[in-house]
């Protein structure tokens, strides 16, 4: 890497941004880290992000690169062979894009549900969510990331939501780790990692961040 020109749009609590910054940590890549204010969103991300308006969005040598899976293949595709993400295998590889996408459609929205909803709703999308988990964990198997010895794509993707597990566990009244204990000892094993643990908000930061939604949205 010479002197190229990396920032990120960002805002600190979400899963998304994280993919961003713990990828950009594993290729070692310096990059400006710029804070979004969502209730007034600057200019610059206007302008990158026109289409979606939203975050992260990566801009290198002054070009916008949207949507966190997209910036996380891009990365990956700047330094292929420094701490490569995705498998050389072109099978593995559409494997790993697969599990990428379940995360994306699946992971954020049922957790969303566990801190908005309650009742029958909450109940629901709980044990859908934990379906999903038990689904990555077998996916997991016995490895020791989803990308086998190493870091891997689908563990950059699925990571970050381990911050949020305490607050979708206190909302939800349940504990993720007796649902699937595999996966959580998987996050630990992330989070020893210091590309990860310094990419991710404490899990009682997020915790208060979701406490502090809940009153600005009139969920009790």
């Amino acid at each position: 890497m010479g002197d190229e020109d990396v920032v990120l749009l960002d805002f600190w609590p979400s899963p998304f941004g994280m993919r961003v910054r713990i990828a950009l940590a594993e290729k070692e890549i310096k990059y400006e880290y710029k804070e979004e204010d969502l209730r007034n969103k600057s200019d610059l991300l206007l302008k990158m992000n026109p289409v979606h308006k939203k975050i992260p969005v990566l801009i290198y040598n002054g070009k916008p690169v949207c949507e966190s899976l997209i910036q996380v293949q891009y990365i990956d595709e700047i330094l292929p062979h420094k701490s490569p993400l995705l498998p050389t295998d072109p099978y593995q590889r559409a494997i790993a894009r697969f599990w990428g996408d379940f995360v994306d459609n699946k992971i954020y929205d049922l957790g969303r549900k566990l801190w908005t909803t309650k009742g029958e709703e909450q109940e629901a999308a709980k044990k859908e969510f934990i379906e999903c988990l038990k689904l990555l964990e077998g996916e997991l198997g016995n490895k020791a990331y989803f990308g086998g010895e190493n870091l891997g794509y689908v563990d950059v993707v699925l990571v970050p939501f381990y911050s949020w597990f305490y607050a979708y566990e206190k909302c939800g009244n349940f504990s993720i780790e007796t649902e699937c204990p595999k996966l959580i000892a998987w996050a630990k094993r992330c989070m020893e990692k210091d590309t990860v643990s310094k990419s991710l908000p404490d899990q009682d930061k997020i915790y208060d961040f979701v406490l502090h939604l809940k009153k600005v949205f009139g969920i009790e």
